[in-house]
């Protein structure tokens, strides 16, 4: 057995950054589950086949009963957790219908930039969580 057998796991997932008014939408992951309790942007990871947008569309759908017009994406991130590592692709995507309601969440928080801060959030989220503090230009 050769040192890939080791290797974690990658795990492809999508997210997304659903701005309305000013604010963002951040929702809260689950207690029981990994990193349950912390804050995160709503999304999941990606079924055989489904590209990152269709991914997004289907996990929005089924976490918070929305549809979502998936736009640009504005950062990529790997992130190696001790039983897994993370390829997570971050979208700004435009409320179409439906109000959010957290229905495979344990919680969801619309929020401006400076309230970023209160909230815990993966460590993978770091960087683009900097990224968002810095440039007021990505809320307009």
């Amino acid at each position: 057995m050769g040192d890939a057998d080791h290797a974690p796991r990658m795990i492809r997932v999508s997210a997304g950054l659903v701005f309305q008014g000013g604010r963002l939408l951040i929702t809260q992951r689950p207690l029981g589950k990994h990193l349950g309790g912390l804050w995160e942007f709503p999304g999941g990871k990606l079924e055989p086949d489904e590209s990152f947008e269709d991914c997004l569309v289907r996990e929005l759908r089924e976490e918070l009963g929305i549809e979502v017009q998936v736009g640009a994406m504005l950062a990529a991130v790997e992130h190696a957790y001790p039983e897994k590592q993370v390829h997570i692709q971050f979208y700004r995507c435009c409320l179409v219908s439906g109000t959010p309601k957290p229905i495979e969440c344990a919680d969801l928080e619309w929020v401006g930039a400076h309230e970023l801060d209160s909230f815990v959030f993966p460590p993978a989220d770091s960087g683009l969580l900097a990224q968002l503090k810095s440039n007021p230009e990505i809320w307009a």
